[in-house]
Parts: C-alpha cells; sequence; structure tokens
C-alpha cells in the first residue's frame, strides 16, 4: 500500500469491469399506452432535481437548511417524418391540454402523462429507469425551414414534471 493509501493492485484497477452508460441507449415510453416510436427519439434529457436552501439567521450567524425540492424541466426532441409524423403525435396530446378551434382547455387527468426513461446497456437491457410522473408539455417548437440546408426537421418539446422517481 502506498503513504496515499491506495494499492496499485491490477485488480482493483476496474480495467475490465468499467462500462459507462451510453448517452445514444435509451427508450421513452408512457404508462397509458400513448406512444412515440423509438426511432423519432432524437435526443432526451434525463433529470434534474434542484434543492432549494432555507436561510435562518441566528444572532451573529447564518444556518441553512434543504429546502423544497424541484424536478427542472425536460426537453425532447423529435425527428418529423412524413410517414410517421411526429407533429401529429406530439398535437394530439397538446389537444388535450388546449383546443386551439374552441379554445376548451382540458382537465389535469387527461394531459398529465406518467412516462418512463429506460437507459439501456450493450444488450438493450435496462440498467438504469426514471419514472416521470405528470408530464405535460409546456412548449413545443416546430423547427424552421431553410431551403439552403439538408437538415432534418425536428420538434422541440419542454415538458413539466411533477416528480421523478430513480427506479435502479
Amino acid at each position: 500500500m502506498s503513504k496515499f493509501g491506495a494499492t496499485t493492485n491490477p485488480e482493483n484497477l476496474l480495467i475490465g469491469k468499467f462500462t459507462p452508460k451510453q448517452q445514444h441507449r435509451f427508450l421513452l415510453s408512457f404508462a397509458d399506452g400513448y406512444s412515440l416510436p423509438a426511432f423519432l427519439i432524437k435526443s432526451l434529457d434525463r433529470p434534474t432535481l434542484n434543492i432549494g436552501k432555507i436561510t435562518h439567521e441566528y444572532g451573529n450567524k447564518k444556518v441553512h437548511f434543504a429546502g423544497k425540492a424541484e424536478w427542472q424541466d425536460i426537453n425532447l426532441v423529435l425527428l418529423d417524418p412524413i410517414d410517421v409524423s411526429a407533429s401529429a403525435k406530439i398535437m394530439e396530446w397538446v389537444h388535450l391540454e388546449h383546443e386551439a378551434l374552441t379554445g376548451v382547455d382540458g382537465y389535469p387527468a387527461e394531459y398529465k402523462k406518467d412516462l418512463t426513461i429506460n437507459v439501456l446497456g450493450a444488450y438493450g437491457e435496462t440498467v438504469e429507469e426514471w419514472t416521470l410522473r405528470g408530464a405535460f408539455i409546456t412548449s413545443v417548437d416546430f423547427s424552421n425551414s431553410d431551403s439552403s440546408s439538408a437538415d432534418f426537421h425536428t420538434l422541440s418539446i419542454t415538458l413539466s414534471i411533477d416528480d421523478a422517481i430513480w427506479e435502479y
């Protein structure tokens, strides 16, 4: 053992045991049967949690405590092909929240959805799972058209969530 407490034993170096999770291996599914084909999903944020801070002043010092927890918005980018229109699928969901023709807004029980993010390993097995509760669309950007570009049309969607539960 060295003076810093670390050993140079090759078994402790994790060589051959270390396999990082890769960003391109994931699935998104909906609890209620609503679906977006996996090949449409270009990118998806994993959950981000912010925990507020409460400061209490006592005498000539300040002490801090954990405050309210808030899950941040999730960003989702979809490809928008012709035959399996992502625009059509997303507009089905948007119409549950707000119908532009009639001006009618829906009930949360109709437009809030529970989603599952599965991070996959090399063989397609789930190595991490998140359940997102109470997700609904707060913003949709249908991207621009540009005659000088060969890029695909995409949809950039922002989802608000009530909770994110790390299952494993």
